[in-house]
């Protein structure tokens, strides 16, 4: 099968090796801690915006039943 052969080369460029750079983790404390209010305001926005949508959609699920009547 020669048509295979270009077809294989493409998918095995991908796989070659790649320098990646070092990533440098530190095991010491933030030097610039948060404080509550921030961690509390973090915390409702990721809240909010994960349940946000998924409240729109069952709110509306009857209407999503229903189709849109086409």
């Amino acid at each position: 099968m020669p048509g295979l052969s270009p077809a294989l080369r493409l998918l095995q460029a991908p796989l070659g090796c790649r320098v990646l750079p070092k990533v440098y983790i530190s095991g010491k404390p933030a030097r610039t801690p948060t404080s509550p209010a921030e961690q509390a305001i973090g915390i409702s926005v990721l809240f909010t915006s994960f349940l946000a949508p998924a409240g729109w959609v069952l709110h509306h699920l009857d209407h999503y039943k229903k189709g849109s009547g086409a």
